[in-house]
């Protein structure tokens, strides 16, 4: 005899359909009374079991006991009227619908609907399929349709700041990065400033033109950082965005405030760089550093797959949109800021001064200019 009662047994079992089955062989083969003694049940539970046994394990599971019918199920067009608020408003749940819209049926009523109609709760995405989504979004944009432009600070990376004060390296690194492809763009200064900004962005515009993108449509994207937008106070346009938008169908607009997942290409390049280059190249100088950067911005475009971009790399993306692409198109090498503009505005022949309109007066830029012929008049 079972020394446990069949209905305890039933509960804690993980599939009980087998215990069912061992009864209703015995059953079949002792009698039924003889298998309700052994497995300390009842005869009526042993024939109900003998009665639904097909041969399969299946035809052993416990019937729903739901009824049949509901004589308090709500009409068909209540059930239409409910059905079509949720696909309006698919993150709204039942209490809130009920509320917002005045509806006279209980919140339990209309969670039933929503199970009936496949209309159940939905889950939030998690972080990693939202990515997969924007990933699959943005594989099909147009090529440079937008470009992400942004800051990083050098000066917090341990492993380069001892390099930093000891060679005068730059203290902020200058980025910019196709969207759809991946393509990367660098500069480097000593400070954040607009001119610098502009400066940038000019150069990696007459470089697409150069490339035969000269009739494209750019949107340049940034944060709300001061090289970009200038003053907060400000009520006109900054010199950057005038600066952008004065090339035809270039226009700049700035990410919400603190909203930087808006830049999650360009902020994933400086998380990359981190570990993959300040974090492991020595430096002998300015000009060893700048190879240096030269040489990981070659690599970075030509021969790292990326992972989220299916295992290609910027290049072999460019050229699946455009086939024919300018070969020099990746090949646009960094500089640094600071003595880019101190060259232009040395061979402006329209300026006439030996005082420069430079971002602010450092040591570092006043030891520079020192050492620099001044335009005579």
């Amino acid at each position: 005899m079972c020394p446990y009662d069949y209905y305890t047994v039933m509960r804690h079992a993980i599939d009980p359909k087998h215990l069912r089955l061992r009864m209703v062989r015995y059953a079949q083969e002792h009698g039924v009374k003889p298998a309700a003694q052994a497995f300390n049940s009842t005869p009526k539970t042993v024939r109900k079991w003998l009665a639904r046994y097909e041969g399969t394990l299946e035809s052993l599971a416990e019937h729903s006991r739901a009824p049949h019918r509901r004589p308090r199920k709500l009409p068909a067009e209540v059930d239409a009227h409910v059905v079509d608020l949720k696909r309006q408003l698919p993150s709204w749940s039942a209490a809130r619908l009920k509320r917002d819209f005045d509806l006279p049926w209980s919140a339990k009523a209309l969670r039933r609907i929503f199970r009936d109609h496949g209309l159940g709760r939905r889950y939030r995405r998690r972080k990693h399929e939202t990515k997969r989504c924007l990933r699959e979004v943005k594989k099909h944009w147009r090529l440079f349709q937008q470009i992400d432009i942004d800051t990083k600070v050098l000066s917090d990376i341990p492993e380069y700041w001892g390099r930093l004060k000891r060679l005068r390296l730059p203290r902020y690194q200058y980025t910019a990065r196709d969207v759809t492809s991946g393509l990367l763009w660098l500069g480097y200064a000593d400070e954040l400033a607009l001119s610098y900004a502009r400066l940038f962005a000019e150069r990696i515009i007459r470089h697409l033109r150069a490339c035969g993108f000269r009739y494209i449509l750019v949107t340049w994207q940034s944060d709300n950082g001061s090289e970009f937008i200038g003053s907060w106070q400000a009520k006109d346009d900054s010199d950057f965005t005038k600066a952008i938008e004065a090339f035809p169908g270039h226009t700049h607009r700035t990410i919400p405030p603190g909203q930087h997942r808006f830049q999650a290409d360009v902020e994933t390049v400086h998380s990359l760089m981190e570990p993959e280059f300040y974090e492991v190249e020595s430096f002998r100088d300015r000009a060893d550093f700048l190879k240096k950067a030269t040489s990981y911005n070659l690599f970075f475009n030509l021969a790292r797959a990326n992972s989220g971009k299916e295992n290609k790399t910027p290049w072999e993306l460019v050229l699946d949109k455009r086939p024919k692409a300018s070969p020099l198109l990746p090949l646009l090498a960094p500089v640094f800021l600071d003595e880019l503009l101190v060259n232009q505005l040395h061979n402006d022949p329209q300026r006439g001064y030996d005082v420069w309109a430079l971002p602010s007066s450092g040591k570092n830029t006043r030891r520079r200019l020192a050492a620099a012929p001044t335009v005579s008049s």
